[in-house]
């Protein structure tokens, strides 16, 4: 039966510079170089995990007026866009400001 705390060996290949630099970490916290590699991917794996359900609650479900046809499909918005093409070239910038002004002149 294999325990929980089973340990496996394998070989990676790191970047002469990080090996120097896990090095000075585990000598600075006086540990060994194994186990703040195994802390590193540990906390890296949490990490990973907690990013996932973040990306899945970017926009808190109160603020989303329209729940029923609420897709957050970046693929299907990059569809769309360009959709919609006015008849004569505009300044977003210009426009933009006078808006934030009060007013706004249309230039389609």
């Amino acid at each position: 039966m294999k325990g929980e705390n089973e340990k496996m060996k394998t070989t990676i290949t790191l970047d002469k510079d990080i090996f120097k630099s896990l090095k000075k970490v585990a000598i600075d916290r006086e540990i060994s170089q194994n186990q703040l590699m195994n802390d590193y991917i540990v906390t890296g794996l949490k990490n990973e995990e907690k990013g996932k359900s973040k990306l899945l609650k970017q926009i808190p479900e109160h603020l989303i007026l329209n729940k029923d046809t609420y897709n957050p499909d970046p693929d299907r918005l990059m569809k769309m866009a360009g959709i919609v093409k006015g008849c004569k070239p505009f300044n977003a910038v210009k426009l933009i400001r006078e808006i934030r002004e009060g007013g706004y002149l249309w230039y389609f």
